[in-house]
């Protein structure tokens, strides 16, 4: 009986789990660049029942022998392993503000081991000096003129540099190119992951690549096709219908186990307060 009890209570754990994540995708709706979460669903392994007792099992030669009998698998209950990102590419919001960019996707590379395309990403510089990496395009100038991001990082060229600007009145050519004055000042770092699940997400749409990982400029990808645009921001790629209907079901699977875990617990009382009783 414990064993099941235990069971239900898992499921109840990964259902809230689940839950969690589907209301932050729904609180991201609206967020520039935002990648909604998936979840992953994993069992624990299952275990194999015998009977304690030993049963006769007849032979050839009339003889009977001694045999374990085996009762059939137990599931040990289930959780929530990770949530993974979703990379696909999210529709443009025209803002009409020069410092706004966004990456267009177009084919990318297939992974030969995942099977999955590539991502490409804005290159950042973090306060202490490590790679970034985000799609929320939404910049501007900080006091010094370099680009920046709302949360203060710096974003990069394609050489790995800061971009410092005069001012906001410049222009993006399709390729990243930045033109002010007449002149090419910098062109738009673009980093390509071949595996962005790898990506870890640290929050306000940040990522950063796995220790002694160094992403390539998808400028010097083959086959990787995309496009600049300036002036509008990506936005989240979060299904807001399909997660309303995967939060009920997933509200509707917690209180499913739920009820089956007050079953158990009127059985445990009732064999405590009744089964046991002496007359």
């Amino acid at each position: 009986m414990f064993r099941g009890f235990y069971t239900v209570a898992t499921g109840m754990l990964a259902q809230q789990r689940k839950t969690e994540m589907l209301t932050n995708n729904m609180s991201n709706v609206n967020t520039p660049g935002f990648k909604a979460d998936q979840a992953s669903m994993r069992a624990f392994p299952e275990m194999l029942l015998s009977s304690l007792g030993e049963s006769k099992v007849p032979t050839q030669n009339g003889m009977s022998s001694n045999r374990m009998t085996q009762v059939g698998g137990l599931n040990t209950g289930v959780y929530m392993q990770e949530a993974v990102p979703l990379f696909t590419q999210g529709d443009l919001r025209e803002t009409g503000l020069t410092t706004d960019l966004a990456i267009l996707q177009g084919d990318l590379p297939i992974n030969e081991e995942t099977g999955i395309p590539g991502a490409l990403f804005f290159a950042l510089e973090n306060e202490d000096g490590t790679d970034r990496y985000t799609r929320n395009g939404n910049f501007a100038l900080d006091a010094d003129g370099f680009l920046t991001t709302p949360g203060g990082q710096y974003v990069l060229d394609d050489n790995g540099e800061r971009i410092e600007l005069e001012n906001d009145r410049f222009e993006v050519t399709d390729g990243g190119q930045i033109i002010q004055n007449g002149e090419n000042v910098a062109r738009i770092g673009v980093a390509y992951s071949d595996d962005p699940r790898a990506l870890v997400k640290e929050g306000n749409e940040l990522y950063r690549a796995p220790e002694g990982t160094v992403y390539p400029s998808a400028y010097d990808v083959a086959d990787a096709g995309f496009t600049m645009t300036q002036g509008s921001l990506e936005r989240s790629n979060v299904d807001s219908a399909r997660t309303m209907t995967d939060l009920m079901t997933s509200y509707r699977s917690f209180e499913a186990n739920q009820k089956v875990l007050q079953a158990y617990d009127r059985s445990m009382e009732k064999a405590v307060n009744e089964v046991g009783r002496l007359n």
